[in-house]
């Protein structure tokens, strides 16, 4: 039976090990990019390539993990194969996640140039 906080009930257990398995994914920081960057657009493994500097078969690896885990897919288009995020939630989050930190790291950038001007 799950337990229940302030009428909320816990999920079950094989919820949360998929939570984590999917998080576990996530914590890689070439994999997160990927996913930031299939959250702007599906691409072929070459350009992800590109975009986020790592070696090809690398990428290729690492867009295996996600497949595996049921978080990308692909689909064929002639002889490119084109990923795409598969869970719009997944997605949410990683937009939402990625862009909120961007956000602070941007809002902390100004109070470091002023202490650096008063000599500090």
């Amino acid at each position: 039976m799950a337990a229940k906080v302030q009428g909320v009930e816990d999920p079950p257990a094989e919820v949360l090990a998929e939570a984590a398995g999917a998080f576990g994914l996530l914590a890689s920081p070439a994999r997160l990019h990927l996913m930031w960057t299939l959250a702007q657009g599906e691409s072929d493994v070459t350009a992800l390539a590109e975009r986020v500097g790592g070696a090809l078969p690398a990428v290729s690896q690492h867009l295996a993990k996600l497949k595996l885990a049921g978080l990308v897919r692909s689909r064929r288009e002639g002889r490119r194969v084109v990923y795409l995020i598969d869970d719009p939630d997944v997605e949410e989050v990683v937009r939402w996640l990625v862009g909120r930190l961007a956000e602070r790291a941007e809002q902390r950038k100004p109070a470091r140039r002023r202490t650096r001007d008063l000599g500090a």
